[in-house]
């Protein structure tokens, strides 16, 4: 299985209707749908918390600020003084 049917599978198993059903436990596949939910932030753009918060919360309304908190831990995001950017993950050239 090449790496985009991995990354496929692992999304399907955890999105349903574009919304997360649940974090996955396992770090590798929490990592591909971390780097799936990044893509909704513009690279090179500042978000104030609430922006971030709302995005994430159209992902994954138990829980946002896991996954918010995720984003951070694994340097797909960066804060300071109250504001997020993206820092990693794929982007679309």
């Amino acid at each position: 299985m090449d790496l985009d049917q991995r990354r496929e599978r692992i999304l399907g198993a955890f999105l349903r209707d574009g919304r997360l059903t649940s974090i996955p436990a396992r770090a590798a596949k929490r990592q591909v749908v971390l780097e799936h939910i990044v893509t909704v932030f513009e690279p090179g753009r500042k978000f104030a918390e609430k922006e971030v918060d709302a995005a994430l919360r159209a992902f994954y309304e138990r829980d946002w600020v896991s996954l918010r908190r995720y984003l951070i831990d694994t340097g797909l995001m960066a804060r300071e003084d109250g504001l997020y950017w993206r820092t990693g993950g794929y982007v679309e050239v």
